[in-house]
């Protein structure tokens, strides 16, 4: 099934990942200055054999966490340490050495953690398990919200004076990063209309940015954006640029851009990562490991590591991942397909409604299925919007997408807010705007609240 065709009456299960062309490493591990002490090769070596033919939905339950060094616990425990203990001043003097990058660690050199600033077990143990969730990756790094991520990206890959290519409409909090922060640093944003391909295309020959920023899904229109292509022109420059997507709408179960050539995949992980809207938290997900390495040397910089208690509780929601979006996709396009035809909406931006002819052709070439988002144009504009929104029962009036419980807002007036009235209306925000992130209660309830509210309004 693609994106494009109807749901059965049965969940739709997300396509198997193929076998990576590595043995995935079922212990802590060192990478650039991540540094810890190793699992013993006799208590992995059995796991280790045997991961290498795994599908993803088994390997995040059985990768980079073995019992025998939790004494025992089926699940990680919380390891709430600041700093770590070294068996030998040797040892300490090593551990400095690589987390320096003064010295590279050996093939199989066990190198002790030293602080959880610089990393710690329970980010690690996560980390390990986030990668066989994004098709195409081998290395993860996780950071304090999907805002720490996107900066440390930016900053660790761009410089001042360096160009960045973007798309819009775009989250406004990375726009207000773009224009606040990486602008007066030196770093000059070109802004491109999500879903335009040759536009994208000309500008990213025209201007040769160091980063192309794609946000596909773009927030809150619901526009695509053509990976391949991006990546296509983008690599062919004299000096290649680097391609990053904010995955957080589709991925990591609908769509997969490490596949299509995209250097990183960037999440709030807050999302549906999490899913049940009680923690901060990013990720960045790449096929070359050092790309990772890279931006975790900034993340010690700054400090904006995933605590342990945050890297334990979204650990524990990884497996259920996959289940979570299946069933609130099947949602949402039921509850989409139905409004669409409601008289106090003029339009309904969802993946299965798109009726442009370059939106279809993404939408079937790079995405599995629709997602769990949509939004609403609503006649009556601004007024119109807000009494929608003071007459859901069920779904409630929040920011933030990807939960179990289904959320509305209105953009222009809330995430969206610090645009300008010209960038909101380049990005097509409007008055009568509503987003929806539909959650994981039955769907036919959130059909009738939504229309019970549509009809009052």
């Amino acid at each position: 099934m693609r994106c494009g065709e109807q749901f059965t009456g049965i969940d739709p299960v997300v396509p198997a990942v193929a076998p990576r062309d590595h043995i995935a490493d079922s212990r802590h591990k060192t990478t650039g200055v991540a540094v810890t002490r190793r699992y013993t090769e006799s208590a992995m070596s059995d796991r280790v054999h045997d991961e290498a033919t795994l599908h993803s939905a088994t390997q995040v339950l059985t990768r980079g966490y073995d019992p025998a060094l939790s004494l025992g616990s089926a699940r990680p425990a919380v390891f709430r340490s600041s700093t770590y203990v070294f068996p030998s001043p040797e040892a300490a003097e090593r551990a400095f050495a690589v987390a320096s990058g003064r010295s590279r660690r050996a093939d199989n050199e066990n190198i002790d953690l030293i602080y959880a600033r610089l990393n710690h077990p329970n980010a690690e143990i996560l980390e390990d398990q986030l990668v066989p969730l994004e098709a195409g990756a081998k290395a993860a790094a996780v950071f304090n919200s999907g805002m720490a991520a996107i900066m440390t990206a930016m900053t660790t890959f761009a410089a001042p004076g360096d160009r960045v290519v973007y798309t819009v409409p775009l989250y406004g909090g990375t726009q207000h990063l773009i224009h606040e922060f990486l602008e007066p640093f030196g770093i000059k944003g070109t802004a491109v209309h999500s879903g335009a391909t040759e536009e994208l295309d000309d500008a990213i020959r025209t201007v040769k940015p160091r980063i192309v920023l794609i946000e596909t899904p773009a927030n809150p229109t619901i526009r695509m954006t053509d990976i391949r292509k991006a990546v296509a022109t983008a690599k062919n420059l004299t000096d290649p640029a680097y391609v990053f997507i904010d995955n957080t709408f589709l991925g990591p179960a609908f769509q997969h851009p490490l596949l299509f050539g995209a250097d990183l995949c960037l999440y709030s992980a807050t999302k549906y990562l999490s899913g049940f809207s009680d923690l901060l938290a990013g990720a960045a997900l790449a096929a070359d490991p050092q790309l990772i390495v890279r931006m975790k040397g900034r993340r010690v910089i700054f400090g904006n590591i995933l605590p342990p208690d945050e890297c334990w509780l979204l650990d524990s929601r990884l497996p259920l991942v996959t289940l979570r979006m299946n069933r609130s996709s099947k949602s949402a396009q039921r509850i989409a397909e139905t409004l669409q035809h409601h008289p106090k909406v003029s339009k309904v931006y969802y993946p299965t409604l798109f009726d442009d002819p370059e939106q279809i052709r993404i939408r079937d070439a790079q995405c599995d299925f629709p997602g769990g988002l949509f939004s609403l144009e609503l006649k009556g504009g601004k007024n119109a919007a807000f009494d929608f929104l003071r007459n859901v029962k069920i779904a409630r009036n929040a920011v933030s997408l990807g939960g179990v419980e289904t959320l509305t807002c209105h953009p222009k007036t809330t995430t969206h807010s610090p645009l300008s009235a010209q960038e909101m209306e380049t990005a097509g925000v409007t008055d009568g705007l509503v987003r929806v992130s539909v959650g994981v209660e039955d769907w036919r309830d959130l059909l009738e609240d939504f229309q019970r509210a549509l009809d009052r309004v």
